[in-house]
């Protein structure tokens, strides 16, 4: 198959809505793309939209439930910081970066989600220090290219600030100007510091805005770089969104009830002993996995007579066959989807539902906006636009979903992802 480009590379920043685009065809390197490319400002993200089934998605082409990654975080009933799905191992299948390494293309990614231990020539891998007894450096080089790693660390890490943002994403975007001076094939980054704003401070906060005119300078940086090392004409750039995110002001903590239904049973140290029946948040949404048909049928009960109650945040209840329908975890007896204002939190202890404080988001136990709602939810859609090799100039896609992004990035490379539920954007292309 023709290769359309010689270099591919995909910026992701999370939490880019289409709700900003009125903003970004403003701002100048944002505007150069979107001049000069084609893009999409209705595309359609995954259930549940988080982060992580979100990026699987995209170097896939396929839903949550094929992949493999149907939550950020791993089933883990009780735990105070569960693990994420970070291991490349999580996937299911082939993904844009393996693929790209058969062909003998070099890769690169940065703090791009569930890539630890990937076979990825300079791998930067987005993967936390959990356990106590851990260290973030030594956790990130055992994960991903450990002498790549030291050698940005020892150039950039003194611009870091733990996981704080924004001096993540700029020791992000300065790894990233380095390593294009190695001109890989393909080369994928993860920005963060726009969905963290959203969190803590609001979808149309000041925070947000300023992110947002960070993550164009920090464009203009990559598009520059590109120029420098001679390979911008030989090059497509992408920048995409892989949610949006929504304003919240309480919290449904289900599992409080569950609790005091006899369904979570506790410890004298108030650690989670046994269950028949948990929530497990993905923010917008909810997963509940029972462990018996009874259970389930007494939990069915529940949330239907909750439901009635504006007041208590479930606006739709599914059961795992269709949520498995939407791409979500069919394992699940339930799914449930917030109302607009509300968020769904794992916690054991507390009230059924938390109305949130200055001072819970100060210490970030809960947040002002999420994500994860359906992708059915009204002004959810996210944002995509790509220029340079083998993409159309000056060319509007009225509508793309994210699980198209992954067979229209292998095109671009001259490759293909199998057993796909996405489709090629040929609008896209110039072939």
């Amino acid at each position: 198959m023709e290769r359309l480009t010689d270099h591919l590379i995909i910026i992701s920043f999370d939490c880019l809505s289409a709700l900003d685009y009125p903003l970004l065809k403003e701002l100048p390197h944002f505007q150069e793309l979107l001049t000069h490319g084609s893009f999409c400002k209705k595309v359609e993200t995954v259930y549940p939209s988080v982060t992580y089934p979100c990026h699987a998605t995209i170097v896939t082409g396929k839903y949550p439930n094929r992949h493999g990654v149907v939550n950020n975080t791993l089933l883990q009933p009780g735990s105070d910081s569960p693990d994420w799905h970070w291991h490349r191992q999580s996937i299911k299948g082939t993904t844009l970066y393996d693929e790209a390494r058969k062909s003998g293309m070099t890769t690169a990614a940065l703090l791009w989600p569930v890539t630890a231990k990937a076979d990825i020539d300079y791998n930067m891998p987005e993967i936390f220090a959990n356990r106590p007894w851990h260290n973030q450096i030594l956790v990130s080089l055992l994960n991903g290219s450990p002498l790549y790693q030291l050698q940005m660390n020892r150039l950039f890490g003194h611009i870091r600030n733990g996981l704080n943002q924004p001096e993540l994403d700029d020791f992000v975007l300065e790894s990233t100007i380095e390593t294009i001076q190695k001109k890989p094939d393909l080369l994928l980054v993860h920005f963060t510091d726009l969905d963290t704003q959203r969190h803590y401070h609001g979808f149309s906060s000041e925070e947000a805005y300023a992110a947002l005119r960070r993550h164009d300078a920090r464009l203009g940086r990559i598009l520059k770089a590109l120029k420098e090392n001679g390979i911008y004409d030989k090059s497509t750039i992408v920048a995409l969104g892989d949610h949006s995110a929504l304003d919240e002001t309480k919290a449904v903590q289900l599992n409080v009830i569950l609790k005091e239904k006899g369904l979570i049973t506790l410890t004298d140290r108030g650690k989670v002993a046994d269950w028949k029946a948990y929530c497990k948040g993905c923010d917008g949404s909810a997963y509940v996995y029972t462990k018996d048909k009874e259970t389930a049928q007494a939990v069915k009960s529940l949330l239907l007579q909750l439901q009635e109650d504006p007041e208590n945040g479930i606006e739709t209840i599914l059961t795992g066959e269709e949520a498995g329908r939407k791409g979500a975890d069919g394992h699940c007896s339930f799914m449930l989807e917030a109302r607009l204002g509300f968020y769904f939190k794992d916690a054991i202890e507390g009230d059924f539902i938390h109305t949130i404080t200055p001072e819970d988001v100060k210490e970030k136990r809960y947040t002002y906006g999420s994500h994860g709602y359906s992708p059915e939810k009204e002004n959810y859609s996210t944002i995509f636009m790509a220029a340079g090799n083998g993409i159309r100039s000056q060319f509007e896609i009225p509508y793309m979903r994210l699980i198209d992004e992954g067979p229209t990035f292998a095109r671009l490379l001259g490759l293909s992802l199998i057993d796909i539920d996405g489709k090629l954007i040929e609008d896209l292309l110039e072939v």
